[in-house]
């Protein structure tokens, strides 16, 4: 017998929504300002929605579900997709309003991240979005950080309304190439999946424009290496590119405040790692065309989880590429801030990193003609190339030695790992210590010291969905007791 959704609690729903909604990620400052608001709730800080972590390093201060479990797709990697036995449920606009007010005022989150399966079709589910945030923002006066995914093939009416809403927005394409996309998700079409994240990129235009600012969103230092494209396609290839400025003003919801901006923290999307046979040369090059061509904010990486058996899946056996997604992560990092490309990086001859090294070091290894580099004389660009000097030690070595040469001992209390940083460095002509520049051994050094670190990102304690409560250092379990207080507000 089939359980339907009316017949769960809301309790019931939470659980499983929220439970379904952990393979999307999320972790990201707000990049919103929003200021608090006499007859308002909440407010939202550029900085300040993931300065919360519990103890295994994820985020809890996004109520992070999902609208619904169903879905009338069968995308082979998901768990979620049509042909899955599972129990299905769905939040009604109402019920997301009252959790997210009721969790808001007892302080366990801060914002509302929102995604969902595609129930009906994809404009229903996105009518049932845009009704749930409209309804936060007006009749709930909620003024906190809200992150909604956009669904591919909903009106674009509909996505502009959501987008006047939403701080940030996302659309996830899944999945690198269209080889792959077409495998794991046939009933899913690359020109849908670009087709939104184009139409927010163009509301972000349209809106920054008729305010008198600049077309691109602002940066501090994030992704500044890469706003100027060197590549002629899209991550999908041959799809449509041309960029047109759209007018906005018409498709504004009524009765918003005046402060109202288009999607004002930018938009992010999401890759699957590990389902398919990506290279990470493939993988980072789609990763730095999406920030080119479409000024994200953000691009996440997900490591596949096998959920599902299916000859095109790698077996449920397989252990998620935990640690191969660490080093993407560290390699976007490279991407937005230090200045490196993805073909720089790797090739066709190196098309993935040793997982072992940090890309970083992985680079430097195969480049040792440019090393030692001398940090007296050395420009801060060729600073930020060194491994164990980051965007913040390097300002503070050029800063320093404006007032005299440096050694290794003020390196050591600016901020750089020496221990990284010893192989690739001189301090005025001379090295730490008599260091041969050889590939085999600095790999052997580096290896050895590195790998605690990478074993214990490959052997997670837990691959859990965070609950309200960090338990993973109390003296006893989360009763059940515990739990329904946390619903109710009792504690």
């Amino acid at each position: 017998m089939e359980i339907l959704a009316k017949d769960f609690s809301l309790q019931e729903k939470l659980n499983i929504l929220a439970d379904a909604a952990k393979y999307d990620v999320a972790c990201t400052s707000s990049g919103s300002d929003r200021r608090g608001k006499k007859g308002f709730l909440g407010n939202t800080v550029a900085c300040g929605i993931c300065h919360s972590f519990a103890s295994d390093g994820r985020c809890i201060s996004l109520l992070k579900i999902l609208l619904t479990n169903e879905c009338i797709f069968d995308c082979k990697y998901c768990l979620n997709r049509a042909s899955n036995d599972r129990p299905r449920a769905t939040f009604t606009p109402e019920e997301i309003c009252t959790l997210v007010v009721e969790f808001y005022r007892r302080n366990y989150i801060e914002g509302l991240f929102l995604s969902s399966g595609v129930l009906k079709s994809p404009t229903y589910t996105m009518e049932q979005i845009y009704r749930t945030i409209y309804l936060l923002r007006t009749r709930y006066h909620f003024r906190g950080y809200i992150h909604v995914k956009a669904i591919p093939g909903a009106p674009e009416e509909l996505i502009t309304k959501v987008g006047f809403l939403a701080d940030r927005m996302s659309v996830n394409i899944e999945l690198p190439t269209k080889e792959s996309l077409r495998a794991l998700a046939p009933h899913k079409k690359p020109e849908n999946l670009i087709k939104p994240i184009r139409q927010i990129q163009n509301g972000i235009i349209g809106h920054r424009l008729s305010i008198g600012k600049s077309p691109q969103m602002e940066r501090s230092t994030s992704n500044r290496y890469l706003r100027h494209s060197i590549f002629e396609e899209n991550p999908y290839q041959r799809l449509e590119t041309r960029q047109t400025v759209p007018s906005v003003g018409k498709s504004m919801p009524p009765k918003l405040p005046k402060d109202t901006s288009f999607v004002p923290a930018g938009q992010s999307t999401q890759m699957i790692i590990g389902a398919s046979g990506e290279s990470d040369l493939q993988l980072l090059s789609t990763t730095q065309k999406l920030y080119q061509q479409y000024d994200l904010k953000r691009v996440f990486f997900s490591a596949y989880v096998p959920l599902n058996e299916d000859s095109a899946l790698p077996t449920l056996d397989t252990a998620p590429p935990l640690l191969r997604e660490h080093r993407l992560y560290q390699a976007d990092w490279l991407l937005r801030f230090y200045g490196f490309h993805a073909d720089e990086l790797l090739s066709t001859d190196h098309p993935n990193f040793n997982i072992l090294l940090d890309p970083k070091c992985d680079w430097a290894l195969r480049h040792l003609e440019l090393f030692p580099v001398e940090v007296n004389t050395a420009s801060y660009a060729k600073l930020l190339r060194v491994p164990g000097i980051g965007t913040k030690s390097a300002q503070r070595i050029v800063k320093a030695r404006k007032q005299g040469y440096l050694d290794f001992s003020h390196l050591k209390k600016i901020g750089v790992v020496l221990k990284r940083a010893k192989y690739f460095i001189t301090c005025n002509g001379k090295m730490m210590y008599r260091i041969p520049i050889e590939e085999n051994f600095i790999t052997r050094q580096l290896t050895g010291e590195d790998s605690r670190q990478a074993w214990a990102i490959e052997h997670p304690q837990t691959y859990r969905q965070l609950s309200l409560f960090d338990d993973f250092h109390f003296s006893r379990g989360t009763t059940t007791e515990d739990y329904q207080k946390s619903i109710s507000g009792q504690i």
